[in-house]
């Protein structure tokens, strides 16, 4: 049975399966490696497609397509605004279009015996919307901006399903690591397809770089497609925690979230903790989704200078994954994402007064970037795997998801809003630091080991 007050037991029209009981300490080293691949996978949408090519060859799309006071018209004219502000407000539309989708899948997730194939159904499904982006040519930012809607609502359904296997293969003590390691594959594979395509957009010639631009972000959506089949290969079923559902597993699905929202209230530290994380993180996606459109259209870089700094990024981000981790083991994870929330207050700063062509400080910003990056999402991830109730792994990541990787709303909307009214994108960067202030402040005000005790899991020695 779930542990928890009664209120938030299993439902009583779902027959329990004691014996179905997730073992999280019993993975294979080979199944352990499948739950790492896709984050191999999946992180070159969000580095090729997110972080590099798109935000800023969209917005030139977008621009081909303006009037001739810069402004664009989406939904046959319903609504009209800056050609710059259409990569931000798709990325907060495509999260809030999250907001409805990614809880129910992750209620979906705990109901079903084949998480595996769900998972593979919506990676499959956001490659091909990906790969789709091979038309984005002429004036049809409307269309890339809609590809760009399924890609990234897939791609967090996905996580979310992906994320609710981290309790099943690593038990409390080991997920750091574990998280850790999947972290850092995944800015490792990314990294790696956005090597080649630096390399075709330095040896391509300036001519041709809209082009190659366009056919990086195919990449991205076939590698996401080939690596995710090792995931399904390797990676193995387990039956639900909560038993077989009588009735359709998608109904119980949605009747399911709305009992896992008013169930949080007997759960206020994890509340507390995924109020803060949905804050801080949604500064971090939107720093890393807007970098590129920031460094080409406020401080002047070419393609060709953007895209070694976000190599760079990647290189680092997955040393900083590593590293951050060894430190959380020594110090705690929670005191870790602490200092990593400090350094990304700094980051911002540094960001809105480096002087525009000025190559060696936004060199030195991306190291910063790349040193903080993996490890405060990867024990982000850890500490909350920690504060679930058992059983309730996919509903709850799917709340979780809602801002992480690649995934933000608030920030990319006030982004977007800031550069509307005034024009600047230094206003616009500056008004992200006050997500990772409340961030602070909210996660330290989380009793960790009580809030894991009080979700029914055993504290690790340091947390």
């Amino acid at each position: 049975m779930a542990i928890g007050p009664p209120d938030c037991e299993s439902p009583s029209h779902l027959v329990i399966n004691e014996s179905a009981q997730p073992t999280p300490d019993v993975s294979s080293k080979k199944e352990r490696a499948g739950w790492y691949m896709y984050d191999w996978a999946n992180s070159a949408f969000a580095t090729t497609v997110v972080t590099a090519f798109l935000g800023p060859y969209l917005t030139g799309i977008a621009n081909n397509g303006a009037d001739s006071d810069g402004y664009i018209s989406v939904m046959g004219g319903l609504l009209s605004f800056k050609a710059g502000s259409l990569w931000p407000y798709v990325t907060a539309l495509s999260v809030i279009l999250q907001v409805l989708v990614l809880p129910i899948t992750g209620a979906i997730a705990d109901r079903t015996p084949y998480k595996k194939q769900l998972l593979g159904v919506l990676a499959y499904i956001g490659a091909a919307a990906t790969t789709g982006l091979v038309f984005l040519t002429g004036e049809r930012y409307e269309l890339g901006a809609w590809l760009f809607l399924i890609a990234n609502v897939s791609l967090g359904a996905s996580v979310v399903v992906y994320n609710s296997f981290l309790p099943q293969i690593a038990v409390e003590k080991d997920r750091d690591k574990v998280s850790s390691r999947g972290w850092a594959m995944g800015y490792l594979g990314g990294g790696l397809l956005f090597l080649f395509n630096l390399i075709a957009l330095l040896m391509g010639g300036a001519e041709n770089q809209a082009e190659i631009a366009r056919w990086s972000l195919v990449s991205a959506g076939l590698w996401w497609a080939g690596f995710t089949t090792f995931t399904m290969l390797w990676l193995r079923n387990r039956d639900p925690y909560e038993g077989s559902p009588e009735g359709s597993v998608f109904t119980d699905g949605f009747k399911q979230f709305f009992r896992t929202l008013r169930g949080l209230k007997a759960y206020p530290l994890t509340l507390l903790f995924l109020v803060a994380f949905l804050i801080y993180n949604d500064g971090i996606q939107t720093v890393i989704a807007l970098a590129g459109l920031y460094g080409a259209e406020e401080l002047g870089f070419e393609l060709t200078q953007l895209m070694p700094v976000i190599l760079m990024v990647q290189i680092l981000a997955f040393g900083g994954a590593l590293l951050l981790g060894w430190m959380a083991n020594r110090y705690g994870a929670k005191n870790t994402v602490l200092g990593s929330l400090v350094a990304w207050v700094g980051i911002v700063c540094v960001a809105y007064f480096v002087p525009a062509g000025n190559f060696p400080v936004f060199l030195a910003l991306g190291a910063g970037i790349g040193l903080v990056l993996g490890g405060s999402q990867a024990l982000s991830r850890s500490l909350f795997s920690q504060l679930i109730p058992k059983g309730k792994e996919g509903e709850y990541f799917g709340l979780y998801e809602i801002s992480d990787k690649g995934t933000s709303w608030l920030g990319p909307l006030l982004f977007g809003l800031a550069y509307d009214l005034t024009g600047s994108y230094r206003i616009a960067i500056i008004s992200l630091i006050i997500f990772f202030a409340v961030g602070f402040v909210l996660l330290l005000a989380v009793p960790m080991r009580r809030a894991i005790v009080a979700a029914g899991n055993t504290p690790p020695e340091k947390v």
